[in-house]
């Protein structure tokens, strides 16, 4: 198990406090699967800081795809994507 460690906005970390957010989304430059610990501490944007609050969260699925592995990487540039969560 990896322990990892990311920078998140305070809305995010809110969200996923809150227990609303349950996902992640995130640019693959670093190694994660499945039972890896992903510790989120909270970056104040505006003071470019830490502000001392973190959440850990163990990853269950991890999914990294391409932009062109549906072979739509202009359409998905030009519109973007979602991420659905579901209860």
């Amino acid at each position: 198990m990896a322990i990892i460690t990311k920078k998140i906005t305070p809305e995010s970390f809110n969200l996923i406090k809150s227990g609303k957010k349950k996902f992640e989304l995130r640019m693959a430059d670093f190694d994660i699967k499945e039972g890896d610990l992903l510790i989120l501490e909270e970056w104040d944007p505006i003071k470019k800081e830490h502000t001392g609050r973190k959440i850990e969260k163990y990853a269950s699925y991890v999914n990294k795809f391409n932009l062109d592995d549906y072979d739509q990487k202009e359409e998905i540039t030009k519109r973007g994507l979602f991420v659905i969560q579901f209860e």
